[in-house]
């Protein structure tokens, strides 16, 4: 009788488990798969040609911004700093009243970063059109900054390999090589300095990049949030779908 009885509670134990599980993917399959048909007579590719054009449209509002002279220099926001290694530069040069030689090496840095990024945006707009159609339902659906993540994930390594090598010879185009050259040698020479040679390259690389994903975030949250930013009628009734969600 207790063995029938246990049989018994189980078998509806397991039968509960079995209904829970089936509503919860019930309502995830509501949310992801018919997303496309309660979106005003969107497809999946007018949903996915959406989250590309958000994208884009961040490329060609924000990241052009980068291009233009000043275009980090002038932006606190992405602003190319001094790293930690080399700050202690700079200190000691104000210190000695070479202060001016010090924001040169800083303007310097932000150029070449500017010169950089004019030169690699047609190998981010390729990696937006790699998106699929399962990426894009799970950016819609996700924060303020999901496609940004998405592509800072997909495309970060990537884009890497391609700005490193603009980066270096941006420094030589914008003279920023020998600026910082002179500038350390400077620095080294001062009584009672350590020695440096930090990795410019390297470093300005990886700020451009920040700079790059700072403002496509800043763009997508205006997409998100700001009706007015949606300029196209494809944008206006794709984030519609977020709006609802």
């Amino acid at each position: 009788m207790i063995a029938l009885q246990l049989n018994n509670f189980w078998k509806k134990t397991s039968l509960f488990f079995l209904i829970l599980a089936t509503f919860s993917c019930a309502e995830l399959q509501t949310i992801a798969d018919n997303l496309p048909q309660q979106g005003y007579g969107l497809t999946e590719q007018d949903i996915a040609n959406g989250l590309k054009q958000a994208l884009n449209k961040g490329i060609d509002d924000q990241v052009q911004k980068l291009t233009q002279e000043n275009g980090f220099y002038g932006n606190a926001a992405v602003k190319i700093l001094l790293p930690e290694e080399l700050q202690k530069v700079e200190k000691g040069l104000r210190d000695f009243g070479l202060g001016s030689l010090a924001d040169e090496g800083i303007k310097a840095l932000n150029r070449a970063a500017e010169d950089a990024v004019k030169e690699a945006t047609p190998i981010f707009v390729s990696a937006v059109k790699e998106m699929t159609f399962t990426d894009a339902k799970n950016i819609l659906l996700g924060d303020d900054k999901a496609a940004t993540s998405y592509l800072e994930d997909k495309t970060t390594n990537s884009l890497y390999n391609k700005f490193n090598p603009v980066i270096k010879n941006s420094f030589a185009k914008v003279e920023a090589d020998q600026i910082w050259s002179n500038l350390i040698n400077k620095y080294n020479a001062l009584p009672l300095t350590q020695n440096v040679n930090p990795d410019l390259t390297d470093y300005v690389t990886t700020q451009a990049l920040s700079g790059v994903f700072t403002m496509i975030a800043e763009e997508e949250k205006e997409i998100r949030n700001n009706y007015s930013s949606r300029t196209t009628d494809l944008l206006r009734k794709v984030f519609a779908l977020q709006d609802n969600k």
